[in-house]
């Protein structure tokens, strides 16, 4: 296995489908489109896990439709990381549970402790294919910019490590707070100490562009979102629109170097490209891959 893999935030983003730049003509079917990207990466972040619980036949689709040793990294259902999430996408089971003044909601960011954690174990349970196929690499906890240092945040991490024990878990911030003096010491420290990766961001909210590299796990996870500070803050902006950013070849060769480096540190380092702005991730996945073999030469 490379120690080093590159990839994108997705395969099925609508505007990369649309723009006719990556994809050939004949493949249209969601099947055709993994297959065709796992001939040019060997690893993926899925995104629309964000959104709903995915069922457990998505993980034996992914798993039967990749070669082997590609790897899946998904992110984690809003609901485990205190982002607003839709009532309707909550599965049935649990809906069942909840009280009506949330049911009455379109969304809602608290819910009862034990919806959540039985929504921790839905989410671990539907991707056992692929954990069991060695296709699953890190779960990706984004956590929103109100999501700040407190006691109940270290208790989440607490829960979620004690909910996904057999699994790698990877925590991006975007509250600033984490990643400065004095807070970093501390949150770098404790993710050490629990085994979870502190995702390495470039990203339009940290000052500089470029977060932090520490390793904290045996897994360094690399997030790339572009430099599109104007839109990002911008309030009517498509989403869309605010990752429409391509690197260029100095900027990631400034970041090849740190790569290379946080490697040199871990079993495994995954770099991938959300910038997904029609084929705007996927040629910043290629140039960073050949500037690290280049490196390696």
């Amino acid at each position: 296995m490379e120690r080093t893999r590159v990839g994108t935030a997705s395969w099925t983003d609508k505007t990369l489908i649309e723009s006719g730049t990556f994809y050939p003509r004949q493949v249209t079917t969601a099947e055709g489109r993994l297959r065709f990207y796992a001939e040019h990466f060997d690893t993926v972040e899925v995104d629309s896990t964000y959104y709903a619980l995915p069922p457990e036949r998505n993980a034996v689709l992914w798993a039967k439709r990749t070669p082997p040793g590609f790897v899946f990294h998904i992110k984690a259902y809003s609901m485990l990381t205190g982002h607003p999430t839709l009532v309707k996408s909550i599965p049935k089971v649990l809906r069942e549970e909840l009280p009506a003044a949330i049911l009455e909601k379109a969304r809602e960011k608290l819910f009862p402790k034990e919806v959540v954690e039985a929504a921790f174990d839905m989410f671990a349970s539907a991707l056992r294919p692929l954990k069991d196929a060695g296709k699953l690499g890190c779960l990706l906890f984004q956590f929103p910019p109100w999501f700040v240092p407190s006691t109940r945040s270290y208790a989440w991490f607490e829960l979620m490590r004690e909910k996904l024990s057999k699994h790698h878990l990877a925590v991006e911030f975007r509250n600033r707070s984490w990643i400065t003096h004095p807070e970093q010491e501390r949150s770098l420290a404790f993710l050490k100490d629990h085994n979870i990766s502190s995702v390495v961001v470039d990203a339009p909210w940290v000052k500089g562009w470029e977060g932090p590299v520490a390793v904290t796990a045996g897994i360094a996870y690399f997030r790339f979102h572009g430099r599109n500070r104007e839109n990002w803050f911008k309030k009517g902006v498509e989403t869309v629109e605010r990752y429409r950013y391509l690197y260029n070849e100095e900027e990631l060769r400034k970041w090849a170097g740190k790569v290379i480096g946080a490697s040199n540190e871990t079993e495994q380092t995954f770099v991938l490209f959300n910038n997904c702005y029609q084929n705007y991730g996927i040629k910043n996945a290629k140039n960073l891959q050949e500037l690290l073999q280049q490196s390696s030469k």
